[in-house]
């Protein structure tokens, strides 16, 4: 796999995971994120429920600090059970 990356870091970004709409969840969204970017700002945090409210989609953008962070992000995110997506 390559490190290559069209990404200048530092820069703001933003990570997106969905699961089912449980009580919760953007609460544990944001303690994975949180574990590598812990200086998560007020109003970084957004969510939005699926049209039938099964689902919930919750993004937090971070002050990215290199393609390592990410990859570490995206990978507790998707090994979190509740987590059915993350892009």
């Amino acid at each position: 796999m390559s490190d290559e990356t069209l990404l200048e870091f530092p820069c703001e970004f933003s990570i997106k995971a969905m699961g089912l709409a449980v009580p919760d969840f953007d609460l544990l969204v944001v303690e994975i994120v949180r574990r590598h970017a812990p200086d998560i700002r007020e109003g970084s945090v957004t969510t939005r429920p699926s049209k039938n409210g099964k689902y919930l989609a919750v993004t937090v953008t971070i002050e990215a600090t290199s393609k390592d962070q990410l990859d570490a992000i995206y990978q507790d995110l998707t090994d979190h059970e509740k987590v059915l997506m993350s892009l």
